[in-house]
């Protein structure tokens, strides 16, 4: 017998609000990060201050590898109940992300470190350039 899952609203989402007890709904899916706080690379302000709301959007913004989401899985308690998902895709549809979780395979996890990387190197080059010819 599958176990079911535990279905949160937004009502209870939002009383994980402090630092005692963070808990975030992304793509609809309830995550208690509150042990993860100190680990979290970005540092534990940033889960702190989308406590206990959507932070789908936050979440995609930031570009997170697959290997954070990945790690996701184990802070997961559960879902969203029905109808308070019905509200969040409405803000949802109006955002590029969508409703569904970017696949851990998306190309967007080797752009988050190359194109940072060319444009050091190409700032690198030019200033070369200009450092030898025109000291």
């Amino acid at each position: 017998m599958a176990e079911s899952v535990k279905k949160f609203t937004l009502e209870e989402v939002a009383k994980h609000n402090e630092k005692k007890s963070v808990w975030l709904l992304i793509h609809d899916s309830v995550y208690d990060v509150t042990k993860f706080l100190e680990e979290h690379p970005g540092g534990e302000e940033v889960l702190i201050e989308q406590a206990g709301r959507d932070a789908t959007e936050s979440f995609e913004d930031v570009g997170h590898s697959s290997d954070a989401r990945e790690l996701m899985i184990q802070y997961k308690i559960g879902e969203l109940c029905e109808e308070d998902k019905q509200k969040t895709k409405k803000i949802q549809e109006k955002n590029h992300w969508g409703s569904t979780p970017v696949p851990s395979g998306d190309s967007s996890s080797w752009r988050s470190w190359a194109i940072p990387v060319g444009f050091a190197l190409l700032a690198t080059v030019v200033y070369r350039y200009y450092l030898h010819n025109f000291s």
